[in-house]
């Protein structure tokens, strides 16, 4: 029976494809390396700031990444002053989140964002509807890891076996898994159905309106 919800939010909660690529596009331009597509992010993303700039600086003409210390603080500082540039909520989520909660699921949400960027995105697009926002942090393990999906559940009191993790990459499939949760692949996400499955899917759902479907199916 599932009793909450932990969803992770690049790609999950928020389209944020172009705000990434803006911001470290900038960053590249600043440092003289070349600029990068917007469609390439989706493939850069999911593991962290560290992750995504070290994959861009290589591509961008830096493979001994020289910058990477200087482009990571740029990219945090800058999504940290605004976090919300270019970023759009998918059609049908707020009311997916809203839905959610008035069957009583308590909600997260567990991203590798940097934490304060995580909070401003969440609260300015889904207000108070989410319990508990854990962004990217020294004290959490970035995922895929399970520390921080495994800590949300231990705050709401509930067992693993009673959340359901959706996400939209490898990453979140890996670290729904190795936390014993229901792990959910968003195919509205950066990446496709075969990638989800082949990491461990335990279901897949086409559009946000699906977690419901799911949610009551599976006994909440």
């Amino acid at each position: 029976m599932l009793r909450a919800g932990i969803f992770d939010l690049d790609g999950t909660l928020a389209d944020t494809l172009e705000s990434m690529a803006y911001v470290t596009n900038v960053i590249m331009k600043k440092l003289q390396l070349k600029t990068l597509k917007v469609e390439d992010f989706k493939y850069y993303s999911g593991e962290g700031a560290h992750m995504l700039i070290e994959r861009c600086l290589k591509d961008a003409g830096d493979p001994e990444l020289k910058y990477q210390e200087e482009a990571e603080k740029m990219y945090r500082d800058m999504f940290a002053a605004d976090p919300m540039y270019k970023v759009t909520h998918y059609q049908g989520m707020p009311e997916t989140i809203k839905a959610l909660k008035q069957r009583g699921a308590r909600l997260a949400v567990c991203s590798n964002k940097p934490h304060p960027a995580a909070v401003k995105v969440i609260r300015q697009m889904f207000g108070e509807d989410f319990d508990i926002v854990l962004g990217q942090s020294d004290e959490i393990p970035r995922k895929p890891s399970p520390a921080g999906p495994l800590k949300i559940a231990e705050t709401f009191g509930v067992l693993p076996s009673e959340c359901m993790y959706v996400g939209d990459t490898r990453t979140d499939m890996e670290t729904g898994k190795a936390a014993g949760m229901y792990t959910v692949g968003a195919l509205w996400g950066f990446r496709d159905r075969e990638e989800l499955l082949s990491s461990g899917a335990d279901c897949i759902a086409e559009k946000p309106e699906d977690l419901l479907k799911i949610y009551e199916r599976e006994g909440i």
